[in-house]
């Protein structure tokens, strides 16, 4: 059976508080089914429509983690298309932080341009580094849940009561 997606493939994530995010396969490991993911909002109560994620570049992503594919394997996650002439390149690999609390050490670690699921290297860094996404493997459910978090709708802004400017209070 062929898979319905590939590096390019363009993906609906459902969000827990109803609506949903989008993202992109940007590479796919070869055997263990491990993948990097660009993911966008805005935060949209229909399937967001495939000319416009086709429009999105990599500087569009609200997030870009290493998931496994379950939920494309399963089709939980939909997949809505393919980009037009995916070129990798512009979808690039970034480094991860990887931090150990109890030791106050941090390491920042390079992943293959090709493989998300092999760390080609590991370079100490200082404890306090800043910028770069924590080198973690999620499953759907945790990326659904960070997505959901970060397309969360805004609150409405209440209204200040209205003061008594004769009195001055």
């Amino acid at each position: 059976m062929r898979q319905s997606y590939q590096e390019g493939s363009f993906f609906v994530v459902p969000l827990l508080d109803g609506g949903y995010g989008a993202g992109l396969v940007a590479r796919l490991s070869p055997g263990s089914k491990i993948m990097l993911a660009y993911l966008f909002g805005p935060r949209e109560d229909r399937l967001p429509e495939l000319e416009r994620l086709k429009s999105l570049g990599a500087q569009d992503a609200v997030k870009v983690l290493r998931v496994g594919d379950m939920a494309l394997v399963s089709g939980h996650w939909r997949v809505l298309g393919e980009a037009d002439a995916f070129d990798p390149a512009q979808w690039p690999m970034p480094q991860f932080l990887r931090r150990a609390d109890a030791l106050k050490r941090a390491w920042r670690v390079t992943y293959s341009a090709n493989d998300p699921a092999r760390s080609e290297r590991e370079e100490s860094v200082p404890y306090e580094t800043v910028g770069f996404e924590a080198d973690s493997l999620y499953g759907y459910g945790s990326a659904e849940l960070l997505l959901t978090k970060l397309l969360a709708r805004a609150e409405p802004a209440r209204a200040e009561p209205a003061r008594d400017r004769q009195s001055g209070s």
